[in-house]
């Protein structure tokens, strides 16, 4: 039953496969024994918790034990933390901080500072010159803000 389009192998190509094959088990068992000389002790594998000492059931419980009190824990933190509304009391967070998202209110306090400085720009540029102060009585001679006092002399 041999298919005629397929040609047999020779005796050559099947020395050459077995001795490949051979030569791949053998690295491989170097391989496997160079891998356990230099395997760790359990000893150093139960101290990284990679290897767990006892009983599984043992194990399992107090790993459930172990999660259950810091979840108890952390319950009794977030009872304790203060409520939004007293943090903006004592001005830790802005007044209204809840209603805006945390990557907005940066961006409005930014905003807010800005509309102020173009405020205060604007108001700035169509304050009156100290001669007009002076002329409408606002202010006398010897207040004059572009010459200073006495007293400021001296104390410079």
């Amino acid at each position: 039953m041999s298919n005629p389009s397929v040609p047999e192998p020779s005796q050559e190509n099947v020395a050459t496969t077995d001795r490949l094959a051979s030569q791949s088990l053998a690295a491989r068992r170097k391989s496997l024994e160079h891998a356990l000389a230099h395997r760790p002790e359990a000893k150093d594998l139960e101290e990284r918790h990679i290897l767990q000492h006892g009983s599984a059931k043992i194990l399992q419980k107090q790993h459930e034990l172990e999660k259950a009190m810091t979840a108890d824990q952390l319950r009794k933190h977030l009872a304790r933390r203060p409520t939004i509304e007293e943090l903006e009391a004592r001005h830790i967070l802005p007044e209204n901080s809840h209603h805006v998202s945390p990557a907005l209110l940066a961006h409005q306090k930014e905003l807010e500072r800005s509309m102020l400085e173009d405020s205060l720009k604007g108001k700035l540029a169509h304050r009156p010159a100290p001669e007009e102060v002076i002329k409408k009585g606002i202010l006398t001679a010897d207040e004059d803000p572009t010459h200073p006092s006495e007293e400021e002399k001296k104390l410079e």
